[in-house]
């Protein structure tokens, strides 16, 4: 098993490319079930979750073609994939295959709306919380689906003659919901409106690629979205927007090592309130023609208090990197997690490198550190893994970062980006 191995101090000089979105390119990718003509998706991320999304639409009918190619291709960053789904030969999305990765799970919207069924195994993915699908069923449920619960499976079935537009105000704000729910009203018959949406920058980009498609979309963006359903969709291109949460990432990479970094192709306005967290913090941020320069001068980190919060507020995919940071912080910061309820199992990770990290229900006070000492860690998830790898470029001698296969799900080259501005980062394999 890989694992990837740091050696700290050194300050980070160079350009970062930032890669497309994995949480914009997934529902994008889920979306050519919509239509039988081809959807062109540009900048699309070589990601395990995106390896796996491809595996999954493979099986319901889906066409793959890599940079014009029918095999994979891993020399750039950004890769085109045309996507062609003529004809869905399975409606069953299995257990054994929906189980590694929870976004997976999503294909019920489209597969319901085409078809008027899907048999779709319940979700796994990282384990941060139940996260569970009830807003998902509730939405289809709005729009007239039959849904039933059997073995690990939800069996859901449409009305005769498709799904029928309605309005539906989710309880609770949910990303992974809202795409679902946009997607299946896409050809649902009537009107659908959908209260108290996801605001964040993935549900735009979806929106505007079915838009592209021939759907009748408005409010992307805001916390009421239309959608006008129609009879068909058709084929498009689109390029997914830049990764927000990279871009955070490697920002908060820049204030913890030091350095003046120019993160390229990517775009402030996707994460306005980490970046003035940052600032903050004391990194000092531009925007330039090509993206964004991130620059920390020696001055040492401030205390800054976070808590996470839907889109436009501080994004939880952000905080484990950000509680790194503020572990060698000049004085006391408390970060609060609101999102999911089992998002702090890189404390005791952290806490093997010197970290003080104390834990409060679902607040964390973080006491900062004069110095950070390498020792062997184990990533627990996606964004906790990258965390200690952040906070491996700041300590003293070795950092050994072993469970890595985390962090393959959702950044791409990772070891390559850092090392290229001059951190000692490798992957080790047994």
């Amino acid at each position: 098993m890989d694992r990837i191995r740091i050696v700290g101090g050194n300050e980070l000089k160079g350009t970062i490319p930032i890669s497309g979105a994995k949480n914009a390119a997934l529902p994008l990718m889920i979306a050519s079930l919509l239509t039988s003509d081809t959807l062109t998706l540009e900048n699309v991320p070589h990601l395990a979750d995106v390896e796996q999304l491809l595996r999954i639409l493979g099986n319901h009918g889906v066409d793959v073609a890599v940079n014009g190619r029918r095999e994979r291709q891993e020399e750039s960053y950004s890769r085109t994939i045309n996507f062609t789904c003529r004809t869905i030969v399975d409606t069953t999305a299995p257990y054994e295959l929906v189980s590694k990765m929870r976004a997976s799970f999503w294909v019920i919207g489209p597969l319901l709306a085409r078809e008027g069924q899907a048999r779709v195994s319940l979700p796994g993915g990282c384990a941060i919380g139940t996260r569970p699908v009830d807003l998902f069923l509730e939405g289809l449920q709005a729009l007239g689906a039959t849904l039933e619960v059997d073995a690990g499976y939800v069996n859901a079935t449409a009305p005769k003659g498709g799904l029928i537009g309605a309005r539906y105000v989710f309880p609770k704000v949910s990303v992974g919901a809202t795409h679902v729910m946009m997607m299946a009203a896409t050809l649902a018959r009537g009107t659908t409106v959908i209260e108290n949406a996801a605001r964040e920058p993935e549900v735009v980009d979806l929106a505007k690629c079915l838009t592209a498609m021939g759907a009748k979309i408005s409010g992307a963006g805001t916390q009421t979205i239309t959608v006008d359903g129609v009879t068909s969709l058709s084929g498009a291109r689109h390029r997914v927007l830049p990764d927000r949460i990279e871009t955070g990432t490697y920002a908060m990479a820049v204030a913890m090592a030091g350095g003046d970094v120019v993160l390229e192709g990517t775009e402030a306005s996707l994460l306005d309130n980490a970046l003035d967290t940052l600032r903050l913090a004391g990194a000092h941020i531009t925007e330039t023609e090509t993206g964004l320069r991130v620059v920390r001068n020696g001055n040492g980190i401030q205390p800054v208090d976070i808590t996470t919060e839907p889109f436009p507020g501080f994004p939880t995919d952000l905080q484990a990197q950000f509680m790194a940071l503020m572990t060698r912080s000049s004085g006391v910061s408390n970060i609060t997690e609101t999102i999911f309820e089992n998002r702090f199992m890189h404390v005791q990770e952290l806490a093997r490198l010197g970290a003080r990290i104390s834990l409060s229900g679902q607040t964390a006070r973080v006491e900062g550190v004069t110095r950070l000492k390498g020792a062997p860690v184990m990533a627990t998830d996606l964004r906790a893994s990258v965390s200690l790898v952040i906070a491996g470029l700041a300590a003293e001698g070795e950092t050994m970062v072993s469970r890595v296969y985390h962090l393959d799900r959702g950044f791409e080259r990772l070891e390559e980006k850092l090392t290229r501005c001059g951190a000692v980062v490798e992957r080790v394999s047994d």
